[in-house]
């Protein structure tokens, strides 16, 4: 059975850091359930054991094993494994989604692909179930690790039958999207890039719709198709990991913090940081150094 396979080989070779030695394919084994909050990359995350539940926005993706979800922007998002444990750890597998791979197939498809991938973007996070066909690529790709000087080879083949797999399937059209540079999520996806570059700043919505060479209106209307934020919402979760990657690094002036990530007021920092990370900036900065007291007696 490939999943079976799959959970073999991902136990085999996942390192703390998740790369591999295939470019642009990450594998993971998670023994703990810790709620983490990142940024999801542009990237194809199959689960090989276990459960995990993602929120991004006001929504919640939950996916098990033989199901994958794509995420075809950079998201900010909170996520964990459910009831991972030594015993039976998570098992995921990862593959980067790289736009100019997507856009070289598109063109070898021919035009009925390219004008697929036009049009108003589509949700950019859904989970799907992956046919045998897919994990059967996956199983392959896997494989690879164990016959290095195969990968040179093979690896980029096979990454390419994925890509070809996932075009085809029910996230096709956010993936095509993906590949062509003047298509409605690429122009969201450069908006996204810009909020990210510039996120302790205020800004108007007007000016980053501007950007992307849209109406504020249409503009708002599909950014918030693509990521289930409004900009405004999407600027302030970038700012609160932010503020929480500095905790971690640099403990000390919570207000500081708050001011360098582009709040104005430290009441209201530390109010949308604990609705957040469910624990005020203070309190967490301890909780990431490892020096704060059980949480079940402080909430």
């Amino acid at each position: 059975m490939a999943l079976a396979e799959l959970r073999l080989l991902i136990d085999r070779h996942a390192r703390p850091d998740m790369t591999t030695p295939i470019e642009g394919v990450l594998i993971a084994r998670h023994d703990v359930s810790a709620l983490e909050s990142s940024m999801s990359g542009s990237v194809m995350a199959l689960v090989a054991q276990g459960r995990k539940r993602l929120a991004l926005g006001d929504q919640v993706h939950e996916y098990g094993a033989g199901d994958y979800l794509v995420s075809s922007l950079d998201l900010p998002v909170t996520g964990q494994f459910i009831d991972a444990s030594p015993d039976r750890p998570a098992l995921g597998f990862g593959l980067l989604l790289q736009p100019a791979s997507i856009a070289e197939l598109l063109l070898q498809a021919g035009a009925a692909e390219l004008r697929d991938g036009r049009g108003s973007p589509p949700a950019s996070m859904l989970v799907s179930q992956a046919s045998a066909q897919l994990l059967d690529a996956v199983r392959r790709l896997l494989r690879l690790l164990d016959s290095p000087r195969d990968i040179p080879i093979l690896a980029p083949l096979i990454k390419r039958e994925i890509l070809w797999l996932l075009l085809g399937g029910e996230q096709g059209a956010a993936i095509r999207q993906l590949g062509l540079a003047d298509s409605n999520l690429s122009h969201i996806a450069r908006a996204v890039r810009w909020i990210r570059q510039h996120y302790d700043r205020a800004f108007r919505v007007e000016d980053v719709a501007g950007l992307c060479g849209m109406s504020a209106s249409a503009f708002y209307r599909n950014f918030h198709a693509a990521t289930a934020m409004s900009p405004i919402q999407f600027q302030k979760q970038i700012r609160l990991q932010e503020a929480r990657l500095l905790l971690a690094a640099q403990p000390g002036d919570v207000a500081a913090i708050g001011y360098r990530v582009g709040y104005d007021s430290p009441s209201q920092f530390s109010r949308e940081y604990r609705r957040q990370f469910g624990v005020p900036p203070s309190l967490d900065a301890l909780r990431l150094r490892g020096t704060a007291p059980a949480l079940a007696a402080l909430v």
